[in-house]
């Protein structure tokens, strides 16, 4: 018998708004131009850096930190939430990220900054944060439409990196590298489309493994960003509850929590390795699944692939978007919508308290 993600009817039937479609386009996002717009600004000293942004929104701030980690010699926070820290002030450069635009908690993170006076940016695909950098020539770039803030991180990083290119923070040779990487990442995102089968396609695999369980994924220090949006892309996408941790924290508190009941749990435990990472991190995933052997389920490794950190964390990054819509298929449910998140946003509207 044919396997229900084999079946091109059934996806499409279970896919209408080609979600599928979108994730195996993202690599042309690679590539995607740039342009800051109201680029001109004064050359008052960037002391600190803040992008603001939730969710999807964050991603690619998250990945940013890491790659440039060891390279900044300015503090970098990424505000989840409506408020700044205190120290923000002009010496500031606050880039306000929100896919729709129309955000709260990033919009009441910018007015916040304007009254503290730091230098702003923006990066949007449209809504009241644009508006704002129109109205207000603050530096700006937007994205392109019709994509689900989760599968836009790539947009987003593009954009990202190019406002602190503008800013003097960094020079283009992480952008650049970011869209040398589209004709590789095309090469290898092919390997998990729709038509290839099951026993070839690592994305319909590792959905299988997943269904009827809780996945749980696990980063270490420059693979946390990534565990973190696998957790995203299965609780938007395949709208299944999801987890995730980093080690080494994992080891000093949730590694006990696995210490007592059956293996039996409902859980699938996902692994995600960089040939990058701390040697001592990578030992940490190998003894902590030894050490909790018939404490929990054994993990699933998934070995990231790619000659930099930057390719290795972008091929993870579609791998969960492919991974998840095939999910998504197999709970019987539509990948795009996010029906009670846009719900919650309209009460939180009707009754702005």
């Amino acid at each position: 018998m044919t396997d229900i993600l084999d079946n091109i009817n059934v996806l499409s039937q279970r896919d209408p708004e080609g979600a599928l479609e979108i994730v195996a386009s993202q690599y042309q996002q690679a590539s995607f131009e740039t342009e800051v717009f109201n680029s001109e600004h004064d050359t008052r000293e960037i002391t600190s850096l803040i992008v603001t942004g939730m969710g999807g929104s964050a991603l690619a701030a998250l990945v940013i930190k890491v790659l440039l980690q060891s390279k900044l010699s300015i503090p970098f926070d990424i505000i989840r939430g409506y408020d700044l820290p205190g120290y923000v002030n002009e010496n500031t450069l606050v880039i306000a990220s929100s896919y729709s635009g129309n955000t709260e908690e990033t919009l009441s993170a910018l007015e916040q900054a304007q009254v503290n006076q730091a230098q702003l940016a923006i990066i949007a695909s449209g809504g009241k944060l644009i508006d704002i950098a129109k109205e207000k020539d603050v530096a700006y770039v937007q994205l392109p439409t019709g994509v689900q803030p989760r599968m836009a991180m790539i947009y987003n990083l593009r954009g990202v990196l190019s406002l602190l290119e503008t800013f003097g923070i960094i020079n283009d040779e992480l952008n650049n590298e970011v869209k040398a990487l589209s004709g590789w990442l095309q090469t290898e995102t092919a390997k998990w489309t729709p038509d290839v089968a099951l026993d070839q396609n690592y994305a319909k695999q590792l959905a299988h493994l997943a269904i009827g369980k809780t996945p749980i994924f696990y980063g270490g220090a420059v693979t946390a960003p990534l565990a973190y949006k696998w957790k995203i892309s299965w609780n938007e996408t395949a709208k299944n509850t999801a987890w995730w941790n980093e080690y080494s924290e994992f080891n000093h508190n949730e590694f006990m929590g696995w210490a007592s009941h059956p293996v039996e749990k409902p859980f699938v435990v996902f692994d995600i390795l960089s040939s990058f990472e701390r040697p001592r991190i990578l030992q940490r995933f190998e003894l902590t699944d030894k050490l909790l052997s018939g404490k929990r389920p054994a993990a699933n490794t998934i070995q990231l692939q790619g000659d930099t950190l930057l390719a290795q964390l972008l091929w993870g990054a579609i791998l969960a978007d492919f991974a998840s819509t095939y999910a998504a298929a197999l709970n019987g449910v539509d990948p795009t919508p996010v029906v009670l998140i846009e719900k919650l946003k309209q009460e939180l509207t009707d009754d702005p308290r």
